[in-house]
């Protein structure tokens, strides 16, 4: 007795349908291409605002630690103990901390704009083997079309002298 059904059967039974087993092909992805400068773009422009972003976070925390070195100073003059004043310098080491890390966001982020902007520039050395004055032609159109007319008025005078 192995009159066993499967669902899609059991299924088809009762709706009176018949079900085709096929194999449902799996989607392929869809390819999407995207110009190489519209990527450097928005690379850009998360890394705009991702570098923004850190400049706020650190100066609101330099701000905040400014506030905690004030009070700490003030509980530290106040109850002269020995650990308040060395919470203290350390709470002015990790803002003077904060300060170089706001330096050093800046340069880095100077640095990564730098790269974005190089170009591979070549530049091509032209070197003229002539004399300066066939260079002056060269770069003087009017210098050579008068240089041009003097040497047709000196061969009209050879030719008259010999005839």
């Amino acid at each position: 007795m192995n009159d066993k059904k499967s669902i899609d059967e059991k299924i088809s039974d009762a709706l009176d349908v018949n079900f085709d087993k096929k194999e449902l092909e799996p989607k392929k992805p869809k390819e999407i291409t995207v110009p190489k400068e519209d990527i450097v773009a928005l690379r850009e422009k998360h890394a705009n605002k991702d570098y923004a972003d850190a400049r706020d976070s650190l100066k609101d925390l330099i701000d905040v630690g400014r506030d905690a070195v004030d009070g700490i100073l003030k509980v530290a003059s106040e109850g002269d103990h020995p650990r308040a004043y060395e919470v203290a310098s350390q709470m002015l080491k990790t803002v003077s901390e904060m300060n170089k890390d706001l330096i050093g966001l800046h340069k880095q982020m100077k640095e990564l704009r730098k790269e974005e902007t190089n170009v591979n520039n070549t530049t091509n050395n032209s070197i003229y083997v002539g004399s300066t004055s066939d260079l002056q032609d060269l770069i003087n159109e009017a210098r050579s079309a008068k240089k041009a007319l003097n040497n047709n008025i000196i061969d009209a005078e050879v030719i008259e002298d010999d005839g």
